[in-house]
């Protein structure tokens, strides 16, 4: 058996796969895999899981003018053709998506080969090409109640998002792990997979208002890191807090969950896998989604989260040091208020979402290929 993966160009789209992938090597049916598209996100991954990287071209669209948009059309155009040859020489059992701009190619190739599809949509609101996907695909896995309305019912199922195994193995001792010491409470930055510049900046300014009293675990994306380290130094200079203070660029899957697990706060972006590993580890979260005119999934993502009880939601715009100062005190100083984020948290979580996922193309790939 065969089956294809695709799906963005960021860790929240191609992590989801990877726990999929972990879950199929777990089957007595072994089947081959194929990640298709552009450079992926993590070709150490796809080594650890035994895919295979065939390469696919695609172009995205955004949002905004630019000039790379008429450039990304024609790549997408070729992208199509490219797609439509690699699928016919190796013609998988089955594909599942991500969605995301590089699966664009992929499933046009794929309808019109009759390769089975299945999409998985992580955002309360679906993108473009789960959208465009939606009307031929066998199977739909949604991660928030919010996208059933946009989907066929009789083929959508709300099964969560798929968490890779490094993010749920949590370590004995998640302080020595991280060999950070216990002994004031411990607030994670995060900004996602490729870092989220504002909220660095606003960090950075708060960190002589903080740090007397939190340990900040700070991670930025590494675009910037060298920057941001220069920038600390500027601030506090030798200061004694900046013992208090981790910065670092990106994080590796087992340093996620220790983090999580050892943290009182959570600040994040509103990427879903992000909010789905948060919730696993059932702690509370103070939310702060991409603008809508540039990510039109965040903001509808972050007050579907922060509805359960889980997370506090604080607007881009509306984002200064004093407010995101006082929203952190608020919460970290109220352990009833702590407590009850935690449980929503906890509730809100949907497990086995990869084991499903798994199931289901293995039985339409045994199916197709019958």
């Amino acid at each position: 058996m065969r089956i294809g993966f695709v799906g963005g160009g960021t860790g929240g789209h191609f992590y989801p796969l990877m726990a999929v992938a972990n879950e199929l090597n777990q089957q007595a049916v072994k089947p081959e895999l194929y990640y298709f598209g552009p450079s992926p996100y993590n070709h150490e991954q796809l080594e650890k899981y035994g895919i295979k990287h065939i390469y696919c071209p695609a172009g995205k669209l955004r949002l905004y003018f630019s000039i790379q948009n008429i450039i990304d059309i024609f790549r997408n155009f070729f992208g199509v053709f490219i797609a439509i040859w690699k699928l016919y020489v190796l013609y998988p059992d089955v594909i599942f998506s991500k969605g995301g701009y590089t699966s664009v190619p992929i499933l046009t190739a794929a309808r019109l080969l009759s390769i089975p599809v299945v999409i998985h949509e992580s955002d309360a609101v679906p993108g473009r090409a789960n959208k465009m996907a939606m009307k031929f695909a066998r199977y739909i896995g949604i991660a928030y109640d919010d996208a059933a309305q946009f989907f066929p019912q009789e083929k959508t199922a709300l099964v969560g998002i798929p968490l890779r195994p490094e993010v749920k193995e949590v370590p004995a001792d998640p302080f020595a792990f991280l060999n950070i010491p216990n002994d004031k409470p411990l607030i994670y930055v995060t900004g996602g997979s490729l870092g989220a510049e504002r909220i660095n900046n606003i960090i950075i300014r708060s960190l002589s208002v903080l740090l007397p009293n939190y340990r900040i675990f700070h991670q930025t994306g590494s675009a910037n890191l060298e920057e941001l380290k220069l920038t600390v130094q500027t601030l506090l200079g030798d200061s004694p807090l900046l013992q208090n203070y981790y910065l670092q660029g990106s994080v590796s899957g087992e340093t996620v969950s220790a983090l999580m697990s050892a943290a009182s706060l959570v600040i994040t972006r509103a990427g879903s896998t992000t909010l789905f590993e948060i919730a696993y580890h059932g702690k509370p979260s103070i939310v702060i989604p991409i603008p809508e005119d540039i990510s039109r999934d965040q903001l509808t993502n972050a007050y579907a989260y922060a509805r359960t009880g889980a997370a506090s939601v604080i607007e881009e715009h509306n984002l200064t040091q004093n407010l995101l100062a006082q929203e952190i005190n608020t919460i970290i100083s109220n352990p009833e208020q702590i407590e009850a984020m935690s449980k929503a948290a906890k509730e809100t979580f949907i497990g086995d979402a990869a084991t499903k996922i798994a199931s289901t193309l293995i039985s339409i790939g045994d199916e197709h290929g019958s």
